[in-house]
């Protein structure tokens, strides 16, 4: 039985993180963001603390006064956040402007630095979801026309470069031509800004940075992503194997398969 801390963003996957570690017999410490984090968390973990996402200093001495040696941090926090009207606050800005610059792994990579000083190592958390990981090859019953395929291979090498500049992770394709996307708005406006722009049978893909570190941020699709497509009458999604989590898979399948929606996992 292991001790683990973990800082909970929104989304399934603190939720799915927690359920997995306490089947295993691991007391989860959840430290959850007001706001954010989602409430189910109350029920699983073995102690929770809520905090406002400024109470960097009170989470790092709730770390030490629990005994806190490994942590993961799960679950999404959209950038945007530290901006207000156009115009960074005054508490992040004062951090950002140490850093060399505002991209999220000088971010995550500054926040790890720092709880190591306090004896706190940030891990993957695999162990408790390697299962989620995407898997290669076509997902669903539908199979990706090849119109679709053109578009996922065109769609894939666009993507990755974005992600390497870290930009965003997902792209939008339609008939070789990119539609729209991803920088700080997040994946669901992606999607319906493309939908409105070009329509119908567009296809999405979305990658992992190069080099994935799996310890932070590490991209995700399920239900709720895959609802979105449908509304939007997508044709295809495209996903990286091996580098993603994939939320449900049986019901984003199902949602999927539903709408005529191919799912593929990308090598």
């Amino acid at each position: 039985m292991a001790k683990i801390g973990l800082v909970a963003g929104a989304g399934d996957m603190p939720v799915e993180f927690a359920s997995s570690a306490k089947r295993s017999g691991d007391k989860v410490i959840v430290f959850a963001v007001e706001g954010i984090s989602d409430k189910r968390l109350e029920e699983i973990a073995e102690k929770i603390y809520w905090l406002r996402l400024t109470q960097y200093r009170k989470l790092f001495v709730l770390l030490v006064t629990n005994g806190i040696r490994r942590l993961v941090l799960l679950g999404k926090f959209e950038k945007k956040i530290i901006y207000e009207k156009g115009r960074p606050r005054a508490q992040h800005s004062r951090q950002l402007t140490r850093l060399k610059d505002g991209k999220d792994y000088s971010i995550l990579g500054e926040i790890t630095r720092r709880l190591a000083l306090i004896g706190v190592k940030v891990t993957d958390g695999l162990d408790h979801l390697g299962h989620l990981l995407v898997p290669r090859g076509v997902l669903t019953s539908t199979v990706p026309s090849e119109t679709a395929e053109k578009d996922i291979s065109y769609g894939y090498s666009v993507a990755k470069t974005l992600a390497d500049m870290d930009i965003g992770q997902t792209v939008v394709v339609k008939n070789k031509t990119v539609v729209a996307v991803e920088a700080m708005e997040g994946t669901d406006k992606v999607i319906e800004r493309a939908a409105a722009i070009a329509g119908e049978g567009c296809v999405m893909v979305k990658v992992s940075r190069p080099g994935q570190d799996m310890r932070w941020d590490v991209p995700v699709v399920g239900p709720d992503t895959v609802k979105k497509l449908t509304e939007g009458k997508f044709s295809a999604l495209a996903i990286q194997s091996g580098k993603m989590f994939i939320i449900n898979r049986q019901e984003t399948v199902k949602i999927a398969d539903a709408s005529a929606l191919a799912i593929k996992g990308l090598v």
